[in-house]
């Protein structure tokens, strides 16, 4: 864990809940934060230098890309898992993968693009690696997806670039929007006009890039742009996947149940496969110690009235990182 000053927390809050999309970004942090543009500079680059900055870009919703995404776990031998968990991580749609004390004791995230089949993308990894027994529990409905690690208090109380959209306007994905995800996803540079930058390297203006932005994030195929911490850097030692059997005519009152806790980051509905897994409901929680984890798991037990459930706990951690969209078109 590394210590943060004031103005170092009031930065990653406002980072984290929404990077203002403007010309001159870190001027307009610093404003909100009472520093000068060069300040803010000096502070971003310190932070990524540190590690506590993963990446600032965009994070975009992967079905509405067009892409197929899943959580699978494997049934690993224990002398076997570092090598099968170093080829699934050299999977390049693979964002997460952790090892964690089970029966099926590696977990990891997995999108495919337009075009493939997510399931067959599993049997493959699942062959190439020797592994017999395996789950694909893919999300059959988001409740909640909202990483935001509580580090500093800002100033008005209220992040002013947290521009979440409730119930964003939709329109499909177009193929002419291929290479604007392309350069939003990337780690935005640490200069004055950044957006200017990225976008020149790109061969686009910096007006079209934010309002293409503004564009994406309106209808919802972008999420957020922001900020992603390395969560253990900054006191969030302890990340818990809650795991619970809940019947399906009650999915709806304890999935938004389980969302409004704000420790909870993921909320979602997946596939059950009894016996041998019979979860329906899956939340990740980050505490900065298990107890915090423990006790946000029996709020939502004792609220919801459910007793069938399991906490799994990451215990190593072989990749995190974003999935880069698109990029095998390049």
């Amino acid at each position: 864990m590394t210590e943060l000053d004031p103005a170092d927390g009031a930065l990653l809050e406002h980072m984290q809940a929404g990077f203002p999309l403007t010309p001159c970004p870190f001027d307009d942090l610093g404003r909100e934060v009472g520093l000068d543009e060069e300040a803010v500079l000096s502070r971003v680059r310190w932070l990524k230098e540190a590690d506590i900055i993963r990446q600032i870009g965009a994070i975009f919703d992967t079905r509405r890309l067009g892409y197929q995404g899943t959580l699978a776990a494997f049934h690993v031998e224990d002398e076997a898992l570092q090598d099968v968990a170093a080829q699934i991580s050299a999977h390049p749609g693979v964002s997460h993968n952790y090892a964690r004390p089970h029966h099926y004791n590696l977990w990891f995230t997995l999108a495919v693009p337009p075009g493939q089949e997510v399931e067959d993308e599993i049997r493959r990894l699942a062959r190439q690696t020797g592994v017999d027994v395996w789950l694909n529990l893919p999300a059959l409905r988001v409740f909640k997806i909202r990483t935001h690690f509580k580090v500093g208090e800002d100033k008005a109380g209220q992040t002013p670039y947290a521009r979440g959209i409730a119930n964003p306007p939709s329109r499909d994905f177009a193929r002419a929007d291929v290479p604007y995800v392309r350069v939003l996803q990337q780690d935005l540079p640490l200069v004055p006009r950044p957006f200017a930058e990225i976008g020149r390297r790109w061969g686009l203006s910096e007006a079209t890039l934010l309002d293409k932005a503004h564009e994406l994030e309106a209808v919802g195929i972008m999420r957020r742009f922001g900020a992603v911490l390395r969560h253990r850097r900054v006191g969030y030692m302890a990340n818990g996947m809650a795991c619970w059997v809940v019947p399906t005519s009650r999915i709806e009152e304890v999935g938004q149940l389980a969302a409004g806790f704000p420790k909870v980051s993921h909320c979602y509905q997946r596939p059950a496969h009894p016996p041998r897994w019979p979860y329906t409901l899956f939340t990740m929680i980050h505490g900065q110690t298990k107890d915090d984890v423990e006790a946000v798991v029996a709020q939502i037990a004792h609220q919801a009235s459910i007793d069938g459930y399991k906490v799994l706990y990451s215990t190593h951690e072989f990749k995190k990182e974003r999935i880069r969209y698109f990029e095998e078109e390049t």
